[in-house]
């Protein structure tokens, strides 16, 4: 497209995103002429100064980047920290996570120095089944060179059309040749349930990562693989879920809650207050539920979490949740962008509002969490316990995630370990380069540990031996974890994280409690009922 051309279209977005946002959802299905004259004028305002600075800057001017990072996303911000413009890449990225699935060959690849390095293979996708390994450094695709190219770039290169072939050439430690995988591209699903197992005996465990198009059925279906109704209890993980889909939270919220109870409402400026109820219910589905939640627990996972609080359904577990409770609805707009735009707030069933406060402080502070929460109000659940809101969801049990002390820093600083569970460091690569036969049984033996103690002795890692005393536990957690994780992929390797993880395993001591909580709750509800209505 023409310069002239493109700064034309450019215009025409902001104009859109302008409309949408003095208009479309006003109070008001027409805007009126005062507010219609006012949005004129300052879309006229703006392609003036956009015409201005391209003719007259001292340097060529990227429009794209200058309206799609700069202009959009700076008057989105005055709303909220939520509204958000997509440009073409982000756009299409979205889409995928909302409808669950992409087409490539089921991997994510992140920038390591000048490099492109394979963080995780997707479990039963092309790139798994091919032998691709965490670590593995991309060098070409089919006969491109991946010298020179960016990460993204990279990854545009490996999607493609289902059925397609790729060829894939990596360097992996250990092998002196470099490694070539042919992979024939296929539908990729972002599967919502990450995990479900029996964590121990009666004690089923889900691990739900999302909220999209598929969310409620491979919830269900979880559900069913571990006999929900016959468990003593079930942990459902909602940490580090960000949110997604509102339908996909009232589906959830359907399936754990008892039939015609209120799941969430939601309010806003145009829109008039509506309210969600639990259309099926649990069908029978009562064990005792334990929700874990943290800092990054957020949105949908917040309605869900909320519900469940405030109708004593379970307990909640872990840390403070993110605090999001506005609602977005999402639009696609010209050039393959689009645009999410704050309609309403949402409200738990006690009618707690979980947003944080964001207009007085700034955005980073916002996201980094670095004023504390306020709570602003109190509402009760149905037992009668108090809960509160303006800063997201408090857990009824709070549990800290662990902080790593400074020998484990010092080995995540070293990239003698992956600082996050999706990766693997130096020293798996290293260990994993010697080609061992590693089964299920695999064990951190003392020959491993020696081979660990030369491989710290490499890196200059420098430590006591009370400090490796302290930390040997951790030590060979880990090992193990990057282990499966290279070798089992990324269930088989969380498996592993979960044994000493302690907001689980206070989750797990808190069936009991979940159990009473929830007789208590059902009981005085049966009562209230029951209690004769006098009409004077």
């Amino acid at each position: 497209m023409k310069p002239e051309r493109r700064g034309l279209v450019l215009a025409v977005i902001v104009v859109a995103a302008s409309a949408a946002l003095g208009g479309i959802y006003g109070p008001n299905v027409r805007a009126t002429t005062s507010s219609y004259d006012d949005t004129q004028n300052s879309v006229r305002n703006f392609t003036e100064v956009l015409d201005t600075v391209q003719a007259n800057y001292a340097e060529k001017v990227d429009v794209d980047k200058i309206v799609y990072e700069g202009a959009i996303p700076g008057m989105l911000r005055q709303l909220d920290p939520h509204s958000n413009f997509f440009d073409a890449r982000q756009w299409a990225q979205n889409r995928e996570e909302v409808r669950g699935r992409y087409y490539g060959v089921g991997m994510s690849v992140v920038p390591r120095g000048d490099h492109t390095i394979v963080m995780t293979p997707y479990v039963g996708t092309p790139a798994y089944k091919a032998g691709i390994r965490p670590g593995d450094v991309i060098v070409r695709i089919d006969d491109k060179s991946a010298q020179g190219l960016t990460t993204p770039e990279i990854a545009d290169l490996l999607r493609g059309a289902r059925g397609t072939l790729v060829k894939i050439t990596v360097s992996r430690e250990g092998y002196t040749d470099p490694l070539i995988f042919t992979v024939m591209r296929d539908e990729i699903p972002h599967h919502a349930v990450e995990l479900a197992f029996e964590v121990k005996p009666g004690i089923g465990y889900i691990k739900l990562s999302g909220f999209n198009e598929k969310t409620d059925g491979e919830l269900g279906d979880a559900m069913k693989q571990l006999n929900a109704s016959s468990l003593d209890g079930l942990i459902l993980d909602m940490r580090g879920n960000h949110g997604g889909l509102l339908n996909e939270a009232i589906a959830v919220g359907d399936m754990l809650l008892d039939k015609n109870q209120l799941i969430v409402s939601h309010r806003g400026r145009a829109s008039a207050e509506r309210r969600f109820y639990a259309v099926r219910g649990n069908q029978g589905n009562t064990m005792p539920l334990v929700v874990l939640v943290n800092n990054d627990s957020a949105s949908a996972t917040e309605i869900v979490a909320g519900a469940v609080q405030d109708h004593d359904r379970g307990v909640i577990v872990g840390d403070t949740t993110f605090g999001k409770g506005l609602v977005q609805t999402v639009e696609p707009l010209s050039e393959n962008t689009g645009l999410a735009l704050t309609i309403a707030r949402y409200y738990t069933p006690s009618g707690r509002l979980i947003q944080r406060d964001y207009k007085s402080i700034s955005l980073y502070s916002y996201y980094e969490r670095k004023v504390p929460e306020h709570p602003t109000e109190i509402k009760l659940t149905d037992s009668g316990r108090q809960v509160t809101g303006g800063g997201g969801i408090k857990p009824d049990i709070l549990v800290r995630e662990p902080e790593f002390n400074h020998f484990q820093k010092a080995l995540l600083r070293a990239d003698v370990f992956y600082p996050f569970e999706s990766s693997v460091g130096g020293f798996t690569l290293h260990y994993l380069g010697t080609r061992p036969t590693v089964t299920k049984d695999f064990a951190v033996d003392d020959t491993v540990m020696t081979d660990f103690r030369k491989f710290l002795t490499s890196k200059n890692v420098r430590y006591t031996e009370p400090e490796f005393a302290e930390n040997l536990d951790w030590v060979k957690r880990k090992i193990k974890q990057e282990v499966f994780l290279s070798t089992f992929g990324q269930q088989e390797s969380f498996k592993i994280q979960l044994e000493a993880d302690p907001q689980l395993l206070a989750g797990i001591d808190a069936v009991p409690q979940a159990r009473a909580l929830y007789e208590k709750a059902r009981k005085i509800i049966a009562q209230r009922a029951a209690a004769p209505t006098y009409r004077p």
